[in-house]
């Protein structure tokens, strides 16, 4: 009798669940991408694919078969034909390792029989996305942040690409404190070609900041989706009694408070910032994803990724 098959430790940021939802969902862009394969995303190059990009007067060297004959009988003019190329898209999901991120709470959903953290989320949110996009072809590459940078594998299509990411993810710890607008700048710049960029975090940082840093990516002619990820209790503040809150990043020290005191002015707050960020990514026309911990990872993948391709499709 054979011995029992030992996966990667890694292995299990990719439960059967997850890619059993994947088979069924690919994710394709709405802005011209730069790749190096050709693939089922529209390029800013021209090509010779099956979408016509425009006329262009014939040069010696150009193949025949590309002249356009019509326009050539009606204005006596040799032109040619040019398409849109299609390409692979490169994807780069970024991770908030930050110490806010390992914030539980009691309503937060079960993988495996343990309740997730917003990390823990995040790294099993990120290893299905990368594991979609090497799935369909795509790149797909990884960084890891707190105050800054961490970690950072570009971004690639080969298949051993999925294994990479995961163990990156599985090594990643939550403990620092933030500065994520900062970082998010910094990552803007390192993506060498446009791009999608996943922003995988709670956020938790001058909002102001936060969406100067969104700014820089439309401005690298990135698309960009947020998954703004958050615990139940941070958005409804349900505490009663007096409680200790202690500061995850260990900024601040431990505060003992009547949740009643401050309830009100906690969410007015709360919501103002999440409205903020919400409002930005519709600025940029960048998918904003709000995702809260308390619902199953499967549930967020199939809301986001099947409304996505349903809006491309019936464009």
């Amino acid at each position: 009798m054979s011995a029992p098959l030992h996966l990667p430790e890694c292995m299990r940021l990719l439960p059967e669940e997850t890619t059993r939802v994947l088979r069924k969902l690919e994710w394709l862009a709405r802005r011209r991408m730069q790749g190096t394969l050709t693939g089922k995303h529209t390029s800013p190059d021209k090509g010779v694919s099956m979408e016509f990009a425009e006329h262009r007067p014939y040069a010696p060297g150009d193949d025949p078969r590309t002249l356009d004959w019509r326009v050539i009988a009606r204005s006596d003019r040799n032109v040619v034909r040019q398409y849109i190329e299609e390409t692979n898209l490169r994807a780069t999901l970024a991770v908030d390792v930050s110490g806010s991120m390992a914030y539980t709470g009691t309503h937060a959903t079960t993988l495996d029989g343990k309740a997730l953290s917003k990390f823990a989320y995040a790294q099993y949110l990120a290893a299905a996305l990368a594991y979609m996009f090497i799935k369909q072809g795509d790149a797909a590459g990884l960084v890891t942040f707190d105050r800054q940078p961490l970690e950072f594998i570009r971004a690639a299509s080969r298949p051993s690409q999925v294994h990479r990411i995961l163990e990156m993810l599985n090594r990643a710890k939550p403990g620092a404190d933030t500065d994520a607008a900062a970082v998010l700048h910094d990552v803007a710049e390192r993506i060498p070609r446009r791009g999608v960029v996943f922003l995988i975090s709670d956020l938790f940082d001058d909002p102001l900041r936060i969406v100067e840093a969104l700014h820089h990516f439309d401005f690298r002619q990135h698309e960009l989706v947020v998954f703004h990820v958050m615990a139940e209790e941070e958005l409804t503040f349900p505490f009663s009694g007096y409680q200790q809150f202690r500061d995850l990043e260990k900024v601040s020290p431990m505060l003992r408070i009547d949740p009643h005191a401050v309830r009100i002015s906690y969410l007015e707050r709360i919501g103002k910032f999440v409205r903020a960020i919400e409002a930005a990514c519709g600025n940029l026309r960048a998918d904003y994803v709000p995702v809260n911990t308390k619902h199953p990872l499967r549930q967020t993948l199939l809301r986001y990724l099947g409304r996505r391709m349903h809006a491309k499709r019936s464009r």
